[in-house]
C-alpha cells in the first residue's frame, strides 16, 4: 500500500498521472485497505482527498461512468468512518448520474453527458449498485422513485438488454439498433455487477440475483483466466492503455465481495492464487507492482498498483480469522439497520422473532479450535441457538443486557474444519431463543 501512495500528491488530493476515474478507484482501494488491516495511516488522504474536490461535487463533465466510482468510494469512506457528509456525497453523485437515464434502448444510462449516442454497460452497472447500496444505508428507503426502485429497475433493464450474452458474460455495451454490440468482454464489466447483484441480494432476499452472479463470476473464471491468473483481453498484445490496467483490480474486489456472501470455495482458490502470483512473478524491488498479474513486471504507475492491491486487499479479507459483518452473510428473515452511531461496516442485523437467522461464512486454512467473538447490543438479555456446519454448538448462547451500547460476547473453543464452515445464530423459540438482538460482527481469533 506504501508504494500506491508514492503516486498520491496531497496538493491535488488525487494520484499523480492518474485519470480522475482511477483515483476513485485508488481511493477506493485505499479504504479497503485501511478497513481491512484496522490502519489509521492513510485515513488523511481520504479526507484530503474529498476536501480538495468537495466543491466540485466529484462531477465529471464529461462521463457518467466517473460519476459512479466517485459515489462508491464515498460509500466505503462513509462505512470505514461513519461521517455522513461522504454518504450525502454519494447521494448527491447518484442524483446525478440519474439523470443519465432516459427512455431510448427502454432504459439504462448513457455514457457521455453531453454526446448521448452510446448506452454501454458499466454505466448502467455502476448506476445500479450505487442505487443498492445507498438503499441498504438509508432507513426507510423504499416505493417509487427510491433507491430500492431504481435498482431493481435498473436490473430489469440490463438483465433484459441483451449485454449479458449467451456465454454469460458482459459485452461492452448496446449498438444503434439497441442490440448486444459483441465488443470486448473487459474484466470490469464482469465485476461491477457482481457487487450490485449481491447487494440487491441484500435488499430483497431474492435468491436468483446470487445465482445470476455465480453464472458471471464463473465465466470470467473461465474466459478471462488462462492457467487461472486473471488476464484483460487487451495484455496479449499491448499494453492495454491508461484504462485497461485498471480493469482486473475492480474484477477482483467484487469477486471477493460475492465470495464472502456465497463461499464458493473456487473463488477463494482464484483469489488467492493471483494475490500470490503478483506477489511472486509481477513486482519489483520497491514492492510495486505491473500490469501483467502472470508476470513479468512491466512498469509502475497508479492504475496498476491500486489493480494489484485491490487482488492482494481480497486474499487478506477473505483468509482464515480476521472479522465478518453481520449485514454482509446470509440472512433469513433479518432486518438490516444503520440507526445510531457505534456500529462497524454500514450496519448491523436485528432478530427478534422464531427461525431469522444470520449464516456468517467463514474459511479456514487449517482445522482447529477458534474463538468466535461476537459484537452485539440488546437492551434486555437476550439468547440465541448456535451451530457450525449443521451442528449444534450452544443451544440458548445468553448475550446479557447492554443498555442498547455495543459490546461482546465469546464463544471458546468452536472446531472449525479446513476449507468453508457454516456458522448460523439463529432465534429457535423452541431452544429458549428470546429478545430482540442487534448484532454487528463476528471475530474469528
Amino acid at each position: 500500500m506504501a508504494a500506491l501512495q508514492i503516486f498520491y500528491n496531497p496538493s491535488t488530493g488525487l494520484w499523480d498521472k492518474a485519470e480522475w476515474w482511477h483515483a476513485a478507484n485508488a481511493l477506493e482501494t485505499t479504504i479497503d485497505y485501511s478497513r481491512i488491516t484496522k490502519t489509521l495511516t492513510y485515513r488523511t488522504n481520504i479526507f484530503n482527498t474529498f476536501e480538495k474536490h468537495k466543491q466540485r461535487e466529484f462531477f465529471s463533465p464529461w462521463f457518467y461512468d466517473d460519476d459512479g466510482w466517485w459515489a462508491l468510494a464515498w460509500i466505503k469512506a462513509y462505512d470505514l468512518t461513519g461521517e455522513t457528509r461522504y454518504l450525502d456525497a454519494a447521494k448527491t453523485i447518484f442524483k446525478e448520474m440519474s439523470r443519465g437515464w432516459d427512455s431510448v434502448c427502454g432504459g439504462g444510462v448513457w455514457w457521455k453527458k453531453q454526446e448521448r449516442t452510446y448506452k454501454n454497460a458499466i454505466t448502467s452497472e455502476l448506476f445500479l449498485t450505487v442505487a443498492a447500496r445507498l438503499h441498504l444505508r438509508t432507513p426507510g428507503d423504499g416505493g417509487p422513485g427510491s433507491y430500492l426502485d431504481w435498482a431493481q429497475r435498473t436490473w430489469g433493464w440490463f438483465k433484459n438488454s441483451g449485454m449479458i450474452n449467451a456465454n454469460n458474460q458482459v459485452n461492452d455495451g448496446l449498438n444503434s439498433d439497441c442490440r448486444n454490440n459483441g465488443q470486448t468482454a473487459w474484466t470490469y464489466n464482469q465485476g461491477v455487477i457482481l457487487g450490485g447483484l449481491v447487494d440487491l441480494y441484500k435488499s430483497t432476499g431474492d435468491p436468483a440475483l446470487l445465482t445470476q452472479a455465480e453464472l458471471i463470476a464463473d465465466a470470467a473464471l473461465r474466459h478471462l483466466s488462462p492457467n487461472g491468473i486473471l488476464q484483460e483481453p487487451c495484455e496479449t498484445d499491448s499494453d492495454c492503455g491508461a484504462d485497461g490496467a485498471q480493469f482486473k483490480g475492480i474484477f477482483i474486489r467484487n469477486l471477493a465481495y460475492l465470495y464472502q456472501t456465497i463461499q464458493k470455495p473456487s473463488y477463494k482458490t482464484f483469489i488467492t492464487r493471483n494475490a500470490d502470483a503478483i506477489w511472486a512473478q509481477n513486482r519489483n524491488d520497491a514492492n510495486q507492482f505491473g500490469l501483467r498479474w502472470a508476470g513479468p513486471f512491466d512498469r509502475a504507475d497508479a492504475a496498476r498498483q491500486s489493480a494489484a492491491m485491490d487482488a492482494i486487499n481480497a486474499a487478506v479479507a477473505i483468509g482464515t480469522g480476521g472479522t465478518y459483518q453481520a449485514e454482509n452473510q446470509r440472512l433469513n428473515g433479518v432486518a438490516t439497520k444503520s440507526q445510531g452511531r457505534g456500529f462497524n461496516g454500514y450496519g448491523y442485523v436485528t432478530s427478534d422473532r422464531d427461525e431469522q437467522s444470520v449464516a456468517f461464512g467463514v474459511n479456514a486454512s487449517c482445522s482447529g479450535s477458534y474463538d468466535l467473538r461476537f459484537r452485539y447490543a440488546a437492551a434486555n438479555p437476550a439468547s440465541r441457538y448456535l451451530h457450525v456446519n449443521g451442528r449444534r454448538i450452544v443451544d440458548n448462547q445468553e448475550f446479557p443486557a447492554t443498555n442498547n451500547e455495543w459490546n461482546t460476547v465469546t464463544v471458546p473453543n468452536v472446531w472449525l474444519r479446513t476449507g468453508s464452515n457454516n456458522v448460523s445464530v439463529i432465534f429457535n423459540r423452541s431452544k429458549g431463543s428470546r429478545d430482540e438482538l442487534d448484532l454487528d460482527e463476528m471475530t474469528v481469533e
